[in-house]
């Protein structure tokens, strides 16, 4: 690490919702500052107007905040490196264009798409591929192959044109990668990328480096994808002499898909049922709704403990983070190469533990708010909190919850047809009432007292336990299933267990 103090970016298009993979590049970046008491900024890369999708900015905050992904600086909190919109910072561009056009190290390019259009088909035709690069470009529509005056003449006639790079011919790169280590491209494979349009707005590629520098990046956290235009940037901070200030770059590995190969991706989802964004997205052309972790139920603890694990490992056996633990622990030392491949079941798993770790009272409350409130049913919130506590052991989403619980709200008006075959006998009826006789005789209705009570009464009677209370079980709750019978009748109260029980024998038929 230099001296220089750690700041790194997540720099999003604004042209759809976050992929969770987006996510992922986020926190990485988001840890890697936050270990070197860094700086982490949000810029919003807007520079492809034509792409440009209402309300995925908005979405692309609110998914980092629902992740508590905290932002020092950027789009949504300003900061003094601002303004964080490239689309917002249009005038400066052309400066560094002009720059770089001065220096020799890019040129004017006239060429319509038609030409380039006619240009490659009569490479198709030879078999060839056509390449906008050095092998080409003094025998094209452009300010290397035309005189000074003839270019002059076609910027005053208004024609339009792009700014390309003049890649340098037959120079190896050797590269350093955070995570690849030692890179090597040839210039002479690389095409002259287009760093600025006619439309008056730069590329990806020149506004990236100018805002990196202008912002002092110092590190560069990004997917693989981003790989192959590492030469180009390297040889922009050269080209405008910012080398001693170009920052550490760091590609990360894909994330897979779970079943087959490639990367992941919306369809995978779909197909599969999981989602890929972090919240839900409608299209606002199409829609269509895409789901999303939030509305999935999942924690946004165990969303993000999943995400970290994907293409890191922190060396041990721990698998559960807080956000300042993964902070602590993370290195681009411990970041694979390889892709990583995305398990849905994992995600849940990661779930369940957060839910486990929650007091009963913090289920409750959201028990009571995404399902009971939903089914109009109002109930005493400490009855809630205690019911969900029995039971969140079993489930890896709150809204599981409901399957488990339900008899504690709605006395069941249907019986399981298996738990009645297997524990519904001709003399059964008569044992459940002899059953409620004995509870009509309880006073202190607690768990324990009344399972003292009960079980002395099945003893003194010489009968198996199941015999009692399987049945007693599908009365009050409908079926073979819920935790301690005992526990179940205190909660419901005598007086609502006695109902029950009248209702199961005049119901139950066999």
């Amino acid at each position: 690490m230099n001296d220089k103090k750690v700041r790194v970016r997540f720099a999003p298009s604004p042209t759809g919702p976050l992929h969770m993979g987006g996510v992922r590049t986020a926190l990485f970046n988001y840890l890697f500052a936050r270990k070197h008491n860094g700086d982490f900024l949000l810029r919003i890369e807007d520079t492809d107007q034509t792409r440009y999708v209402p309300g995925a900015e908005e979405y692309i905050a609110e998914s980092l905040k629902w992740c508590g992904i905290q932002i020092d600086e950027g789009a949504t909190v300003g900061g003094e490196y601002g303004p964080y919109r490239q689309s917002e910072r249009k005038p400066m561009y052309r400066e560094y264009a002009d720059q770089l056009i001065a220096s020799g190290n890019a040129y004017y390019a006239f060429d319509t798409p038609e030409e380039l259009d006619a240009i490659r088909n009569q490479h198709e035709e030879e078999k060839k591929t056509f390449t906008y690069n050095y092998a080409t470009r003094e025998n094209l529509n452009n300010s290397l192959a035309l005189s000074a005056e003839a270019v002059q003449n076609k910027i005053a006639a208004g024609e339009a044109y792009v700014v390309r790079f003049k890649m340098p011919v037959g120079e190896e790169l050797q590269l350093d990668d955070e995570i690849r280590g030692r890179v090597v491209f040839n210039t002479s494979a690389l095409d002259d990328k287009v760093l600025f349009k006619s439309d008056g707005m730069p590329t990806y590629h020149l506004a990236n480096v100018v805002d990196d520098y202008l912002m002092k990046i110092t590190h560069v956290i990004r997917g693989e994808e981003w790989l192959p235009s590492m030469p180009l940037h390297v040889l922009l901070y050269r080209s405008f002499g910012w080398k001693d200030d170009m920052p550490k770059f760091a590609h990360l590995p894909l994330i897979l898909k779970p079943v087959g190969k490639g990367k992941l991706s919306k369809r995978d989802g779909d197909k599969l049922g999981f989602p890929v964004f972090p919240l839900e997205w409608t299209d606002s052309k199409t829609n269509e709704i895409s789901s999303g972790y939030r509305e999935g139920g999942y924690f946004p603890e165990a969303f993000i403990n999943m995400l970290a694990f994907l293409g890191w490992n922190p060396g041990t056996e721990q698998e559960i983070f807080s956000m300042e633990e993964l902070s602590q622990a993370f290195s681009l030392e411990r970041v694979g190469k390889s892709g990583s491949k995305f398990d849905p079941e994992k995600t849940k798993w990661f779930n369940r533990q957060y839910l486990m770790t929650k007091s009963d009272e913090e289920i409750g409350n959201l028990f009571a708010e995404q399902i009971l409130k939903a089914k109009g049913i109002d109930a005493d919130q400490e009855t809630v909190n205690r019911v969900c506590g029995m039971v969140k052991d079993r489930v890896d989403f709150v809204s599981e919850l409901w399957d488990h619980v339900n008899y504690f709200f709605e006395a069941p008006v249907e019986f399981d047809a298996k738990t009645i075959k297997k524990g519904w006998k001709e003399d059964t009826p008569a044992l459940v009432e002899e059953l409620k006789g004995i509870l009509e005789g309880v006073e202190d209705f607690s768990s324990a007292n009344s399972e003292e009570i009960v079980k002395e009464w099945i003893t003194a009677k010489e009968i198996g336990f199941g015999k009692v209370m399987n049945p007693f079980r599908l009365a009050v709750v409908g079926a073979g299933k819920g935790p301690h019978m005992f526990d179940i009748i205190e909660i419901l109260g005598k007086k609502e267990t006695m109902a029950r029980l009248d209702y199961a024998m005049e119901n139950i038929k066999i």
